[in-house]
């Protein structure tokens, strides 16, 4: 098993904590990778700027969003849906760097998932009071793939639910770095985000990046 993207700073692997089954939180497995994913995501930006898309009803989204990969979450009055063209330039999304390939494949073995590769990575800016609704991600083709969420930038509060949206949440500190996955039995738990507080990050500045492989197709 390499767990070269982890024991950098350490020399020691990060260790997977369960937070629920099927639910574990990498404390820090991302932070010395910070500043490359920051250069990295410049150059992704600029093919495939961040926009606010449009809920199916019409309502726009508080969150900011972009994607890389060979596909890229959208949104707009036809639904929820992956495309392999970005809609704002009718090219292909921006490739995903391999060195994100590999910390997302890293992270879900540590967390008991192997065989883990993304094809979709969807990226969200949070910058302060935003925040994100109880929600599942379900628009991917088979849920036996793991869910791999990197946070960077200010520290949010993560809201685990459960299968209904009516389910109690339970609160998940996330801090810069710090990289979340969840699969099994855990996969359709619905989650969402916490109000963002003001701050300031010295890599990220007074916003909150958060980078989710999936495996879309």
């Amino acid at each position: 098993m390499n767990y070269d993207l982890f024991d950098e700073l350490t020399n020691t692997p990060a260790q997977p904590e369960e937070i629920e089954p099927g639910v574990a939180l990498l404390r820090g497995a991302a932070s010395h990778l910070a500043s490359d994913i920051h250069q990295q995501l410049g150059a992704i930006l600029n093919i495939s700027p961040f926009r606010h898309m449009f809920t199916p009803g019409g309502r726009r989204m508080a969150v900011a969003t972009t994607s890389c990969g060979p596909y890229g979450w959208i949104s707009d009055q036809k639904g929820y849906r992956y495309h392999s063209v970005d809609p704002l330039t009718e090219q292909p999304w921006p490739a995903m760097p391999v060195s994100w390939i590999h910390l997302a494949h890293e992270s879900a073995l540590l967390a008991g998932f192997p065989d883990f590769q993304p094809d979709s990575c969807l990226i969200n800016r949070y910058q302060t009071d935003t925040q994100l609704s109880l929600h599942q991600d379900k628009d991917e083709r088979d849920f036996k793939h793991p869910i791999v969420s990197v946070s960077l930038g200010l520290s949010a509060q993560f809201l685990l639910g459960g299968m209904r949206r009516e389910d109690a949440t339970i609160k998940i500190l996330l801090m810069h770095g710090d990289v979340l996955v969840w699969g099994n039995q855990s996969r359709l738990r619905f989650h969402g985000i916490s109000r963002i507080q003001a701050g300031y990050h010295p890599v990220l500045g007074d916003c909150r990046i958060n980078l989710t492989f999936r495996c879309a197709n």
